[in-house]
């Protein structure tokens, strides 16, 4: 160190803070007989002193855990304070150690480069023994608060990481509860002897509300429906699967739109009837807050002719072999809203090379990125500019359109739809 010993300044002792627990102080300091009486001093008042005149071997020792405080010489040969505070600070990272510099440097230059270089504090020389306690005791205050701080930071590391193990976990079940609801999906193309089926199925998470499928009634008849449950997620997936159950193929006596003749032959109920039956279930038995829209029909394969209701669910679209198309239906209040509510069936009459669009309003709602909806028009317009495509190519088409209208492949709302192609009696 170059300049003479700091001494001591004599003189009545000055009221201190209260002791802090006791602190590991690193004291740095190239002259012996200084380290010797500060690491005295610190000993005095019940703390652990550990010495060094290396500013290497002292950059070492500051990587222990158990060194909370630095007291360090501002003048030595071989690294002046701040550079110490440097290196300090850009070396050891894992752990902060309060640093409070000794100098006799009362230059505001000087303090201003010794706090850009990493130190805390500064203490004047010659050393007041109640000065230093002071200062060492707010240092302390800083340094236990930095350990709770740190110790909360890792319990919210901690925390964080658990709930990330939990969100993979959900992550991997939703992404199952994906598969499974696609798996419930029937085949997206199914062509019957008067006519053609195709689906399209796509959730704007990773699970969806929305559900379309088809039914045999008769060698003559078949079921079609397209739902749409109110809200996004698992409780929506959940009760638009338990829907498409009511209608389920494969379980003909649990259909809710058909009734075992006594004949021990099944036919479709009018579709006004089934979707009253879904109302009152849902109201009584499934006691949930959601609703769902609906369209359910009955079509003829020998004549073309639908029997469909609409509840709640979008206007049923019909493209014509000429070209033009129709938006048919009446509306109707949706399922699961109240009880003894009134559905209305309507028939329609559809020519061969007819085809009816049965949709989620997750298409004719989809927003463009200036806000503005498909609408209707924008639906018949996609209808129209792809009639010469076919079943899934002709669904595949609208998709791609609305893609191009929305300007993006991440939909707010799932899409869903259903293309009944009447071919006629063969």
């Amino acid at each position: 160190m170059g300049a003479s010993l700091p001494k001591v300044a004599a003189g009545r002792p000055a009221a201190v803070d209260p002791e802090p627990d006791a602190l590991t102080v690193l004291v740095l300091d190239d002259s012996p007989a200084q380290r010797n009486m500060v690491c005295a001093l610190l000993r005095r008042w019940g703390h652990t002193a550990i010495s060094t005149g290396d500013p290497v071997e002292a950059l070492a020792r500051a990587r222990e855990p158990d060194i909370s405080l630095i007291l360090c010489d501002w003048m030595m040969p071989e690294m002046t304070g701040p550079e110490f505070c440097h290196r300090l600070r850009s070396e050891v990272t894992d752990t902060y150690p309060y640093v409070l510099l000794l100098t006799s440097n009362t230059d505001r230059g000087a303090v201003a480069e010794g706090l850009a270089a990493g130190a805390d504090d500064f203490l004047n020389k010659p050393v007041r023994p109640p000065e230093l306690q002071a200062r060492m005791n707010a240092g302390a205050r800083i340094v236990a608060m930095q350990q709770e701080l740190r110790a909360k930071n890792g319990l919210l590391e901690t925390t964080l990481d658990e709930l990330q193990l939990l969100y993979d976990a959900i992550d991997r079940d939703l992404d199952e509860a994906r598969r499974l609801q696609m798996a419930s999906l029937q085949d997206t193309h199914r062509p019957f002897k008067g006519g053609d089926v195709s689906l399209l199925l796509e959730a704007s998470g990773h699970v969806g509300g929305d559900m379309v499928g088809y039914f045999n009634v008769t060698d003559d008849t078949i079921g079609l429906f397209s739902l749409d449950v109110s809200g996004h997620g698992v409780a929506s997936a959940m009760l638009a699967a338990r829907t498409a159950g009511m209608l389920s193929e494969a379980s003909p006596d649990q259909n809710i739109a058909m009734e075992r003749g006594p004949d021990g032959q099944f036919f479709d109920l009018p579709p006004d009837i089934a979707v009253g039956r879904m109302n009152d279930l849902l109201l009584k038995e499934v006691q949930t807050d959601r609703y769902f829209t609906i369209c359910i029909a009955f079509a003829n394969l020998k004549t073309g002719l639908l029997r469909i209701v609409q509840a709640g669910h979008p206007h049923p679209m019909v493209l014509r072999a000429t070209g033009q198309v129709d938006m048919v239906g009446d509306g109707g209040p949706p399922v699961g809203l109240l009880p003894n509510m009134p559905f209305t069936s309507f028939e329609l009459q559809l020519n061969p090379g007819d085809r009816v669009l049965m949709y989620s309003d997750g298409l004719t709602e989809c927003p463009n990125v200036q806000g503005d909806m498909l609408d209707d028009d924008g639906l018949i317009d996609l209808m129209k500019k792809n009639k010469s495509e076919e079943n899934v190519a002709f669904l595949s088409a609208l998709r791609d359109g609305l893609v191009d209208f929305a300007g993006t492949t991440d939909f707010p709302d799932d899409l869903s739809a259903l293309l009944f192609s009447f071919r006629g009696a063969p």
